[in-house]
């Protein structure tokens, strides 16, 4: 078996303050917000896995399709020795990309779960002789430090979840990538495309309903942490596509007038009759715009390759 390490970047209790610190700040906001990261614990992730599976969620299929079809190239343009991929989960699509790495010494999954990590890591350690896997507990989203690895360095970030932030919550979030990569390494990014208004909507509003429960989890996720009395089923799932940024909100509405009490915050927060509480943003992208994105934290867009029917993209970018 080959090694497997775990490092741990965030504090034991760094879970539950940033918790506290998001439903604060959202929940007294106007309009008020949740973070979408908060839709993932163990139901919401088994949630998840669903709606990748739904006929209407094409993301996750577009991708895959991709990375079989062209993890080689991906490997040729990349010489990578250190593959880093952040918000690796499961690293299941990860694992086509191992596959055509045949440089690869290093893989460095990073991600809040300790479990996922662990179960992940320690199969992947035992499936591939030779191959270092130093997983990491962190928050990509903060300041990373990645272990001593040998370059070229390639950093994934898949499944078009830089679409989940704000444009200066990516430009943040892009120069901190920029910042652990030396000239000549690459990243790897995930983005969904713009396209028709229906096709999109309905990938987040699916018939059977599976979405609708992914985004009321957030509600049950701070009752049980924070001992709120949230009632989920007074609140109504909201997809809508907004034209102007190009992405798709998600937003719970309140069904009627109400207040929630969240004791561990010791607050008392207000809802009017269909008032709406936004969850997710969901951007998609066009290549210029991505490319535009990239060249502001000094990266160079150099390969991009979309699925057959032209609905998602990976682009490979080359730090200058």
């Amino acid at each position: 078996m080959s090694p497997f390490h775990l490092t741990r970047t965030l504090p034991e209790d760094a879970t539950d303050a940033a918790l506290r610190a998001d439903v604060q700040r959202g929940l007294t906001g106007h309009p008020k917000t949740l973070p979408p990261k908060w839709f993932y614990d163990a139901h919401g992730s088994d949630l998840f896995e669903k709606i990748t599976e739904l006929p209407e969620y094409y993301p996750t299929r577009a991708e895959r399709e991709i990375l079989i079809a062209r993890s080689g190239d991906i490997a040729t343009a990349a010489r990578a020795r250190t593959l880093v991929e952040l918000g690796s989960g499961s690293s299941e699509k990860t694992r086509h990309l191992l596959d055509a790495l045949t440089d690869l010494r290093t893989y460095v999954p990073v991600d809040v779960s300790e479990s996922a990590l662990t179960q992940a890591g320690q199969a992947l350690a035992a499936e591939r002789p030779g191959l270092d896997v130093h997983a990491l507990i962190a928050d990509f989203t903060a300041e990373l430090t990645l272990p001593d690895t040998p370059g070229p360095r390639l950093v994934a970030f898949l499944g078009g979840t830089i679409g989940n932030l704000l444009p200066a919550e990516r430009a943040a979030f892009l120069a901190s990538v920029r910042a652990l990569l030396a000239p000549g390494d690459a990243l790897l990014l995930g983005t969904d495309l713009v396209k028709d208004e229906e096709v999109l909507v309905r990938a987040y509003d699916d018939a059977a309903g599976v979405t609708a429960a992914f985004n009321k989890n957030v509600l049950t996720v701070i009752n049980r942490e924070l001992g709120a009395d949230f009632e989920p089923g007074a609140f109504d799932h909201v997809a809508r596509w907004d034209a102007e940024h190009e992405w798709i909100e998600m937003r719970l509405r309140s069904r009627t007038a109400q207040t929630v009490k969240v004791p561990a915050l010791d607050l008392a927060v207000d809802f009017a009759a269909d008032e709406e509480m936004r969850t997710e943003v969901s951007a998609k992208f066009r290549r210029e715009g991505v490319r535009a994105e990239l060249s502001a934290a000094a990266l160079e867009l150099s390969h991009w390759w979309t699925d057959t029917a032209g609905r998602f993209a990976l682009s490979l970018s080359v730090a200058r």
